[in-house]
């Protein structure tokens, strides 16, 4: 089974191959209950700005944990995101 921080790396890297170079995604801060993730890139600020977390959120899911926003930290080059882990089964 793969690591939580393994995990996460990969739904990073995911989520870079099909968003990049309009949001690109990147670690922040991990710990063992949530994790930040700044967003960045040209990305439209007024319409779907959101989505991308979302989209993150469902190639992180796609592997494991499963995870909540519980904070967007708008920034001038785009977001810092949090998420919380909600839901991570342990073999």
């Amino acid at each position: 089974m793969s690591s939580f921080k393994e995990n996460t790396a990969k739904a990073i890297e995911d989520f870079n191959r099909y968003r990049a170079p309009e949001a690109v995604a990147e670690l922040v801060t991990m710990d063992r209950a949530s994790f930040k993730i700044e967003f960045t890139g040209p990305f439209c600020h007024a319409c779907g700005f959101h989505d991308y977390f979302d989209d993150f959120k469902i190639f992180l899911e796609e592997i494991g944990p499963r995870a909540e926003i519980t904070r967007i930290e708008e920034i001038n080059s785009g977001a810092i995101v949090t998420f919380q882990i909600t839901d991570w089964q342990r073999e």
